[in-house]
């Protein structure tokens, strides 16, 4: 099987190129991804725990789920299909934002993605595919915030990098009363 691809980026997002991926991590070079967010209607976000067997950042619990765009696909239809992929539902999904973030590793590979941060809602229960997640929870936003503060090992980097856009987003649009 070939390995996958990914985009390469300017930080304008760009496209300028494509590269395996554990060689793109490896290098440190600059490509997109997405990271999918759903909640349910108590406003819980819908985290889970990475895979044992992931070549990094193993049963981390982490947003409900995140990947790279395949050439040609859009940032909506990717994080639809990796949520089918990992999580086992389909739900609709918003663009909210995107940055640039780089995290390097313990075993030598480092994320530097331009990442597309989708929202999505969703009430039922997740079928996971045991070979992407270890497991899975409702958490309020509330509860992550602490969470983070006093257990960030608990959860991946980028999650950890994230979840402060992703709480500040959520805030102003409720005091918009969005």
């Amino acid at each position: 099987m070939r390995e996958e691809e990914v985009i390469l980026v300017t930080p304008e997002d760009e496209v300028i190129g494509t590269m395996p991926k554990m060689e793109a991590h490896e290098k440190a070079v600059l490509h997109r991804a997405f990271s999918v967010f759903v909640l349910n209607g108590h406003g819980e976000v819908l985290l889970q725990q990475r895979a044992a067997h992931k070549y990094h950042s193993p049963l981390l619990w982490t947003n409900t789920c995140c990947s790279h765009q395949r050439i040609g696909e859009g940032n909506i239809e990717a994080g639809k299909r990796r949520l089918r992929e990992e999580m086992g539902f389909e739900t609709e999904l918003e663009e909210l934002f995107s940055f640039i973030y780089k995290a390097p590793f313990d075993n030598g590979l480092t994320e530097h993605e331009l990442d597309h941060v989708l929202l999505g809602y969703y009430e039922g229960k997740p079928e996971v595919n045991p070979e992407e997640v270890a497991g899975w929870k409702w958490m309020s936003l509330d509860g992550i915030r602490a969470d983070l503060v006093t257990n960030p090992g608990r959860y991946t980097a980028w999650f950890r990098i994230i979840f402060d856009r992703f709480f500040t987003h959520i805030q102003k649009e409720k005091q918009r009363g969005l």
